[in-house]
């Protein structure tokens, strides 16, 4: 009862801080913007200056949304990868689907110089690189299923991931090899992850696809928790272990392959905010997991946003610079925390 009561306090308290830095976000940036002032944007009154208000629905309110979206959907992919293989290592990343994307995306800005002029005007739009990012993601995500449907051992399907990222390193360290310093700059740029340029189209996009892992994510709690001590528990508990699997790695797919396609590789999020919940709340129950890794993925994300944006500045940091640099500390400062507390 006692935890209980806790829990909820917690939750009251993330559920604040997220909607009190979803507004900072938007006020914050080159030009700060007063908290009114957004206020009376986002409910259909007239801002004080018609500058705000343009820079608000256009540039701030959208990016906010992109950066809460992102936050949560890598958050819970990285949760689902460290129970499914029971790894505090695994990330979003871990089934090479980034790399699969950084292949398409690398097929499109280096080896655009070979197509005709025409085509690579087509190919090197946003939309382009979304295509070519989803593609990539895409034959990724089918090869890994296809595995996991023969494969009885979970583990193997996280080595063949691995190998499937380092196949595709390779691959785009041949292509970056026979490139122009301006291909290598605009592939820089785009691994770095830019959460600024989606049109209102690109976010109700990347919006569905998101909401769908999610709710395959939720429905997947009671297999999480099966799977906590391993597949032979959840066998005996009567668990579907092959369906549970293909479900979980679809949900992973879908969050992680579309926020890389749209918004690019994002460092960090996923492999730390599940250890971040967990120590917080102090449980493996991932029905209190799932909503505070939700939580806590939003939160941290637009702080890191909020960073990178450089208040008060005329500059932006790279946004996966800022979630390295910023979370690491905290994750080594929070495991440390924890030893003391248990020594």
């Amino acid at each position: 009862m006692r935890n209980q009561k806790r829990n909820t306090i917690l939750f009251f308290y993330l559920v604040v801080a997220l909607l009190f830095l979803f507004f900072a976000n938007i006020s914050l940036g080159s030009i700060t913007i007063p908290f009114k002032e957004i206020y009376h944007s986002l409910t259909g009154e007239q801002a004080s200056k018609s500058t705000w208000e343009y820079i608000i629905i256009n540039y701030r309110l959208p990016k906010a949304i992109t950066v809460v979206l992102v936050g949560m959907g890598l958050s819970i992919s990285g949760l689902l990868m460290q129970t499914l293989f029971r790894n505090p290592l695994a990330g979003p990343y871990v089934l090479g689907l980034s790399s699969g994307a950084s292949l398409g995306v690398a097929f499109v800005i280096l080896g655009a110089g070979l197509l005709p002029a025409f085509l690579q005007e087509i190919v090197l739009s946003s939309y382009g690189i979304v295509l070519a990012s989803t593609i990539g993601s895409t034959c990724v995500l089918l090869a890994v299923v296809l595995v996991s449907v023969r494969l009885r051992d979970t583990m193997s399907i996280l080595i063949i991931g691995l190998m499937f990222g380092s196949l595709s390193s390779a691959i785009v360290g041949t292509l970056s090899y026979f490139s122009t310093a301006e291909q290598l700059q605009k592939f820089t740029f785009w691994s770095l992850g830019n959460l600024g340029n989606l049109s209102w189209t690109s976010i109700i996009i990347l919006f569905f696809c998101v909401l769908l892992g999610l709710l395959l994510s939720l429905a997947s709690i009671k297999s999480l928790n099966a799977l906590l001590l391993g597949e032979n528990y959840a066998r005996s508990l009567g668990l579907n272990y092959k369906k549970a699997r293909l479900i979980i790695i679809f949900a992973t797919s879908i969050l992680a392959g579309s926020i890389t396609a749209f918004v690019g590789p994002i460092a960090f999020i996923g492999l730390a905010v599940p250890h971040i919940a967990k120590l917080v709340f102090q449980t493996s129950n991932h029905t209190i997991l799932y909503w505070s890794t939700l939580l806590f993925g939003g939160i941290i994300m637009l702080i890191c946003d909020t960073i990178s944006q450089v208040p008060g500045g005329d500059i932006t940091l790279p946004i996966n610079a800022v979630t390295s640099i910023f979370g690491a500390p905290i994750v080594i400062w929070l495991l440390l925390r924890k030893q003391k507390m248990v020594g």
